[in-house]
């Protein structure tokens, strides 16, 4: 009999929703079992190896706003599949399935509340909606939290997580970079700062646009980061890249981040930059 096994038929009083599956849950880093309440107490980052699972915008909202209280922004209509496409299976059925997945429309999501005591507009990218890539109702979401922030005059913050542009969309997936560029520009524009939190992973159009412009670059422990995948890079330049290439240290040790920020002092982070950027004006005596 496996361990696995002892431990099951030694918990005989599990409520019915809490089965044994469900108790444990495996480091994807290093393999570690670990209790599923063990690692969601320690925002789901592994206590053995430090490894930072992937979250979704439920779970980020909840932990960065202050008491988990925050007011969910409704995604900007756009129009669906504006090419018609299809490979093996039709874009319209593949956006279905992420939705009744993920309860979602698209792979952004905003919020605003607060940060320690500040208010803020967050945007939350999921990678678990079709690798959090970049389409047009991710670039509309974009422009919509940019605007609600210069609304409220509040900082925009977003957590980037994606494998690029979402190729189904073609040209108009790649329209979005310049799009939110120039969205930044009238977030700055109205003197209200951006701030990026780069996660596992960034890659592609993501980061060659919004995830880099950033007025202070954030990024998680061992978040992946980068344009091209690191074995492209090696058939193109015909070397063998450096170990940690494209990961957060390696690029904060390169001048491409500010700082790496544990999960558990992102939010204490956030809070200080947002009072540093934005002062609170004194009330006139």
């Amino acid at each position: 009999m496996s361990w696995l096994s002892r431990v099951r038929s030694g918990i005989p009083f599990l409520p019915k929703r809490q089965t044994a599956e469900n108790l444990w849950h495996k480091c994807g880093k290093c393999g570690t079992m670990v209790f599923t309440k063990e690692w969601e107490d320690n925002l789901r980052v592994c206590p053995r190896c430090d490894h930072h699972d992937r979250i979704g915008w439920q779970v980020r909202f909840a932990q960065i706003f202050d008491k988990g209280e925050f007011e969910l922004l409704p995604a900007p209509e756009v129009r669906e599949d504006p090419l018609r496409f299809r490979d093996t299976k039709r874009y319209t059925d593949r956006i279905k399935a992420a939705r009744s997945a993920n309860e979602v429309r698209d792979a952004l999501q905003n919020a605003r509340g607060k940060i320690e005591g500040r208010r803020a507009v967050v945007g939350v990218q999921d990678f678990a909606f079709m690798g959090g890539s970049m389409g047009v109702a991710v670039g509309a979401a974009f422009v919509a939290g940019v605007r609600q922030a210069i609304k409220d005059r509040a900082p925009y913050i977003i957590f980037t997580a994606a494998g690029g542009a979402r190729m189904q969309e073609g040209i108009l997936s790649l329209m979005q970079m310049p799009r939110t560029t120039v969205a930044l520009a009238e977030l700055r524009e109205a003197g209200l700062p951006y701030i990026v939190v780069l996660t596992d992973p960034t890659t592609g159009g993501v980061t060659a646009s919004y995830a880099m412009l950033g007025d202070v670059q954030l990024a998680e422990p061992g978040a992946l980061i980068g344009f091209a995948g690191q074995r492209v890079i090696e058939q193109t330049i015909r070397e063998k890249l450096p170990e940690g290439f494209q990961r957060a240290e390696y690029l904060l040790d390169h001048g491409m981040v500010d700082m790496v920020v544990p999960r558990h002092e992102i939010r204490t982070t956030l809070g200080k930059l947002i009072g540093y950027l934005t002062p609170e004006k004194k009330k006139a005596a």
